[in-house]
This record gives C-alpha cells, structure tokens and sequence, in this order.
C-alpha cells in the first residue's frame, strides 16, 4: 500500500472506530489492526491518539466542505455551506462529535489539540464563500469572519444536540436570511 493509501485507511479505521467504540476506548494497536498497519506506522505520522482523530475529524470534514460550485451570490453559498454542515451533523459526524466532545472533558491534551486546530477549520469553513463574495463585490476585503463561524455552529449545534427541532431547508434558509446575511452585511459596515 502506497504512503497516501495507508494514511487514508488509518483515518478510515480511525473514524470506524471512534463511531463504534468512542474516543475513550479507542486503542491505536485497533487502528493499526483495521487499516492492515502498524503501530510503527501510525506513530511515525501522529504522536498520539488525540493527534490522529483530530486529524481523522479534520480531514473527513473538509472533504465535505471543498469543491462547492460557485453558485453565484454569497446567499446560496452560505446555504450550501450550511446544509453540508448540517448533514454532517445529522449523519455520522453527530456521534463522532458528541464522543469527541465528552472525551474533552476529561483529556487536556485532546482538548488542547481540538482548541488549537479544530476552531480555526471551522472558522475557516466560510472562507471560500466569503471570498467568492468580495471577488464579485458583495462584501469589503478584510471583514472579520470569527461571528459568522460562531453564530453559525452555534444554531446548528443547539437543534441538533440540545432543542431537538428540525435542522431542515427552511430552518436554514431563515437562518440564513434572518442572521447570518444581516450579520455579514453588518460586519461589513464596520470593515
């Protein structure tokens, strides 16, 4: 197996196994075991269990953020944005992050790694749309993007883990319409 392939696989185990055992009962010698590597190998690239699912989480979600079509105007990016969010949230990722989240509590060093690198990809999930809109003169070159990011998680995070209410197309839509589109624009008037 190739160096990419076998990297691919050990995130993929890595995923499997944090979906059927959580973060806490995951062990590196069932990674090596499922991805068909070693621990040899598996250390060499990643320091420790934290490091290897922050970069098993990390990877899975930017796949399902990049290669978004330009669709034109920054409303519909940001719904595109929003429903892959949200379908990540609803699919497997939901478990993925509860687990993660709890293992958190109780393990400094994962929740140093996740502060330190997962916050900044998810602040960064609204940079191509953002761009695109300045590009086509939407909104001023250096507006502060944390809010968007922030108020954004927030909403879907609160429906899909605490209130329960439907993460539909029309909830987003209105979130996109009500919060995040004035938000921006606000945001933009102080850039």
């Amino acid at each position: 197996m190739a160096g990419e392939e076998r990297e691919e696989a050990i995130l993929a185990a890595t995923l499997e196994l944090l979906a059927e055992v959580g973060y806490d009962r995951m062990r590196m010698d069932a990674v090596a075991e499922r991805a068909r590597a070693s621990k040899a190998t598996i250390y060499r690239r990643w320091p420790g269990k934290a490091e290897l699912v922050v970069t098993a989480i990390e990877r899975h979600t930017a796949a399902a953020m990049d290669d978004r079509a330009d669709p034109g105007n920054l409303r519909d990016d940001l719904l595109g944005r929003m429903r892959a969010m949200r379908d990540g949230l609803t699919g497997q990722d939901a478990g993925l992050l509860l687990g993660l989240l709890t293992a958190m509590h109780h393990d400094a060093e994962l929740a140093a790694i996740v502060r330190a690198r997962m916050i900044d990809d998810k602040r960064r999930a609204f940079d191509p749309a953002i761009d695109r809109a300045i590009d086509r003169g939407e909104l001023p070159k250096g507006l502060d993007r944390a809010m968007l990011a922030e108020v954004s998680s927030a909403m879907l995070f609160s429906r899909a883990f605490v209130t329960g209410e439907p993460l539909d197309d029309a909830f987003l839509t209105d979130l996109v319409d009500r919060v995040l589109l004035p938000l921006v624009q606000h945001r933009a008037g102080d850039a």
